[in-house]
């Protein structure tokens, strides 16, 4: 495993995990992304893809891969974490991030790479392998996400409705009555409202809601409706998040599922918390058999976070598993 190895054969850096490269690429439509490489020069090369949409790479994600093995690449998508314009949604699709895959894909001078990526970053994944079969050597997706709205309609209602009931009753109270029959609908209108007044309590319930929906044990039952009021920093996600599930991510229906036979060949690993109730295991079980090449592999007593107990070890597993078969005489 990545940490167990990390540094016995490159005992002259400090830090095996430290970025080999770091900069702001140009890219289309007026945006900077923030880029940066770690582990081996000549590496067997690796991508990682961040969730939200909007939420931006962490330090820790480096530590996915074995830096004896790989030359692994993680970038901040357009308006998210450190790429600039900051929050931008100008020039900013699904399509959009593709390109920039691409770009930074000819810019190391990669002729292929793993792909890995967990729940929104999971949708970009097999987007960009759909678009770009050729240039993917294998998948490794964490927490499956179709990009659909059917998929958050879900989870913010029904899910919400029957595992947390008090906190779907607080959920939907923020919104007048005339708007709860339709709340994710009311929730992306809100959230995209330029006056800070609408704006900031709906993106503030709803990260508070999605929060919960991703912990096996969340720490509140109910919404903090003082602090939801506030006029504390506001999170970053819930406007890139509504930007794209109220445009259908800038998909045509059903689309990944659609085009999954494209995925032909393409060898595959699926790390699923058994009680993930934002991408529960039927979303991933709809992909596999659809992608014949791909394997699942359920992580028990875990849901939706990538440091649930078991999921953050068997994503490594998976993309140290891939890479052996990729590299298999």
């Amino acid at each position: 495993m990545p940490d167990a190895e990390a540094g016995r054969a490159s005992a002259r850096r400090s830090d095996p995990f430290a970025p080999l490269t770091s900069e702001w690429l140009d890219v289309s439509g007026g945006h900077q992304i923030y880029v940066e490489s770690s582990g081996r020069a000549g590496g067997i090369p690796a991508v990682y893809l961040h969730g939200g949409p909007g939420s931006g790479c962490q330090p820790d994600h480096r530590r996915l891969f074995d830096p004896e093995r790989f030359h692994a690449v993680l970038f901040d998508q357009r308006g998210a974490g450190r790429s600039r314009p900051a929050r931008s949604r100008d020039n900013n699709t699904l399509p959009d991030l593709i390109g920039d895959m691409e770009a930074i894909r000819a810019k190391f001078g990669f002729e292929k790479w793993i792909v890995a990526g967990g729940s929104w970053g999971a949708t970009l994944a097999l987007a960009y392998a759909q678009a770009h079969p050729d240039r993917v050597t294998g998948l490794v997706l964490r927490a499956t996400f179709l990009g659909t709205r059917a998929e958050v309609e879900m989870a913010f209602s029904e899910t919400l409705a029957r595992f947390h009931p008090t906190l779907h009753r607080d959920f939907l109270e923020m919104l007048p009555e005339t708007e709860r029959a339709n709340p994710c609908e009311a929730y992306f209108r809100r959230i995209l409202d330029p006056d800070p007044a609408i704006h900031g309590p709906a993106a503030r319930a709803w990260h508070d809601t999605e929060r919960a929906l991703s912990e096996v044990k969340p720490a509140r039952a109910h919404l903090d409706r003082l602090a939801i009021r506030s006029g504390s920093a506001l999170p970053a996600t819930p406007f890139m998040e509504a930007h794209y599930f109220s445009q259908d991510s800038f998909m045509a229906p059903d689309q990944l599922l659609r085009d999954a036979t494209k995925l032909a060949g393409i060898p595959g690993i699926i790390v699923q918390g058994r009680y993930d109730l934002l991408c529960p295991p039927s979303t991933s079980a709809r992909l596999a058999e659809a992608w014949r090449d791909a394997e699942i592999r359920v992580v028990e007593a875990a849901g939706h976070n990538l440091y649930d107990p078991g999921i953050r070890d068997a994503v490594m597993k998976a993309i140290c598993d891939l890479a052996t078969r990729a590299t298999a005489p």
